[in-house]
């Protein structure tokens, strides 16, 4: 099926330096979040996204009520999660937030549904990481139910079950699109098919055509099930500047803090000059000049045929005035040249 690419922006509302290099306080990041994504809607982009974390390094822990504020700012773009850690969460309680961010945006709420690559939720809220899957499985069986039927019946392991329950506020245009987000396992493909959910891939390292199998996996997938295969997107870093040289100059130290604070954490090795030069060049980080990084987002967008990119834009302390230009290259330039390309 032929789809128009829309292009978007996401961000986890990363803690930012001021102008004294000093980390900024929460609330603040959290108000100039709704400041980038108010310049977002005014460019004409597409769609803003906002991640979950329960962390010191990112401000965000309630989207849902930053795209509302948002919502009240804004007149076009789309809004969504980038992710709702469903497995933490309640099925019920995020579709009552999503059905009335829906409800206050005219209709331009989305979410997307992920297990998240980070597991302090877990404990915070109660659950058991040994229930990794069987959590996200059946919240995301229970959610799929909430979006397309009136009334749910529904039973699981991991809530109390439901009997010819409805749920308030009902969808005012009676669909909410909900992606699934997914890390690149083929069961999640597959689940993504399954419940006849879009599918965004979140590509932050590495080749992106290594995300081809994946892409045919889905196709296949919708085949089999008889049915009109849904959206494919990609969520990957980038950081666009005038010039390819200022691009990489502004970004690296700061997405360099990022990556080795996270890597710590997780046992990778800090990352060299060489192997952020090498991302950018055949990985999945894509920064530079807006020609350059539109270049570079048509080829991915071609080569796994996309119906959305979002460029997550933020990254570690780079500063607000730096998102904001980055944010205004994307809409002005990126986006019109990655279109053209796209023909």
């Amino acid at each position: 099926m032929e789809n128009h690419l829309e292009l978007g922006l996401d961000t986890f509302g990363d803690i930012t330096i001021g102008a004294d290099g000093a980390p900024l306080p929460q609330a603040k990041v959290l108000r100039d979040v709704v400041e980038q994504a108010v310049l977002a809607d005014s460019l004409g982009i597409d769609f803003f996204g906002i991640g979950e974390h329960h962390r010191a390094d990112f401000a965000v822990s309630a989207p849902e009520i930053l795209l509302a504020a948002i919502a009240s700012r804004t007149r076009t773009i789309r809004l969504g999660t980038a992710v709702t850690v469903l497995s933490s969460d309640d099925p019920v309680r995020v579709f009552q937030r999503f059905s009335t961010l829906d409800a206050i945006s005219h209709g331009r709420a989305e979410v997307m549904l992920g297990r998240g690559s980070f597991t302090e939720s877990f404990p915070l809220f109660g659950f058991a990481l040994a229930d990794y899957e069987r959590l996200f499985e059946e919240k995301l069986d229970l959610f799929a139910a909430l979006i397309t039927r009136d009334t749910v019946t529904w039973s699981g392991t991991t809530r109390p079950p439901l009997a010819q329950q409805q749920v308030f506020p009902r969808l005012e245009r009676g669909t909410l699109k909900t992606w699934v987000g997914v890390g690149g396992t083929p069961k999640s493909v597959v689940r993504a098919a399954h419940y006849d959910l879009p599918l965004m891939l979140a590509i932050i390292g590495g080749d992106p055509t290594r995300f081809l199998p994946y892409a045919e996996l889905y196709h296949r997938a919708f085949a089999q099930l008889d049915r009109p295969v849904q959206p494919i997107g990609v969520h990957s870093p980038g950081y666009v500047a005038e010039t390819d040289q200022k691009a990489r100059e502004e970004f690296w130290p700061h997405y360099r803090v990022m990556r080795d604070r996270i890597g710590r954490e997780r046992g990778w090795p800090p990352m060299d000059a060489q192997e952020f030069e090498q991302e950018i060049a055949v990985g999945s980080l894509y920064v530079g000049a807006p020609d350059t990084v539109a270049r570079k987002i048509a080829a991915t967008a071609k080569g796994l045929g996309l119906s959305r990119f979002d460029l997550k834009y933020s990254a570690g302390p780079l500063p607000h005035d730096r998102l904001m230009r980055c944010i205004e290259l994307y809409g002005q330039k990126v986006i019109p040249a990655v279109l053209e390309l796209m023909g």
